[in-house]
């Protein structure tokens, strides 16, 4: 079960920097200036942007006959409209097959991150180009295109099937996840409100702080990793000592044997 948890924290992670799109309002401006290109133009290319979904299916072919930690990469690596549906595309499968019997809480639960991508891609802005317009939207279009390369590359292995053998109900793991989750939102609601987070915690601070709520998933499978080696010990004892106490027993049954025919031979002699 440690593994399936792992698959689900890193469709979170994937989520998480899956809305690249949504912070298109913090470089329009500066990308409208440099291109010399006038409102109606800079509507027109955030059109084709969003027109690109619609080769979603893509993705959906490729997940049938590749792997999806393959099908995750080269989505990454040609960082087109399609990248985005290949990152849907892979998280809903991996939430689905690891998890059949809760699959409606997986999927959310991923999904939820999503709403992280703006803020997640903002807090790293502002501590690389904190006042500088210009350089604030070069950021912006260096992180689009290079942070979900990066997150793939970390989250593919753990994008796959996972064999747990028999399903079963995970209430527990998906009662923590929820938990951590509502944290997670809290954080970057209270940090995202700019009298707030600006007079109590400088911007490097808000930064870790999301890289440490976004990790607080790891939690889950790390306990169930633990409580899996926990279980093998106590079953590895319990089988050894069965097998003392039946050898115990077959000791003490030719033990007894022994005596028996020795006192068999002992009354012969006597005769």
């Amino acid at each position: 079960m440690a593994l399936q948890w792992l698959s689900l924290v890193a469709t979170m992670w994937l989520q998480s920097i899956n809305g690249a799109n949504s912070d298109f309002s913090a470089y329009s401006s500066e990308l409208k200036r440099i291109l010399s290109i006038s409102q109606l133009d800079l509507n027109n290319l955030a059109s084709a942007s969003d027109a690109g979904k619609l080769l979603g299916w893509i993705s959906g072919i490729a997940a049938a006959h590749f792997p999806l930690w393959l099908v995750l990469l080269i989505g990454s690596l040609l960082d087109l409209e399609t990248a985005f549906a290949g990152f849907n595309t892979v998280c809903y499968l991996v939430a689905i097959r690891n998890f059949p019997l809760d699959r409606q809480i997986a999927v959310s639960l991923s999904t939820s991150y999503v709403g992280l991508s703006a803020k997640l891609y903002t807090d790293i802005v502002d501590v690389v180009a904190p006042t500088s317009v210009a350089e604030r939207a070069k950021v912006f279009l260096l992180l689009n295109s290079v942070l979900p390369l990066i997150v793939c590359t970390v989250a593919a292995p753990l994008a796959r099937d996972v064999d747990g053998g028999k399903s079963k109900k995970l209430t527990r793991g998906f009662s923590t996840m929820i938990m951590i989750t509502i944290v997670t939102g809290l954080f970057a609601v209270v940090t995202s409100l700019g009298s707030v987070g600006s007079r109590f915690m400088p911007r490097c601070v808000v930064l870790v702080g999301m890289i440490v709520v976004l990790s607080l998933p790891l939690v889950v499978p790390l306990v169930e990793r633990m409580s899996e080696r926990v279980q093998q010990k106590c079953s590895i004892t319990v089988h050894d000592e069965g097998f003392a106490t039946m050898e115990n027993g077959r000791n003490h049954q030719t033990f007894r044997g022994m005596l028996l025919k020795l006192e068999w031979w002992r009354r012969l002699e006597q005769r």
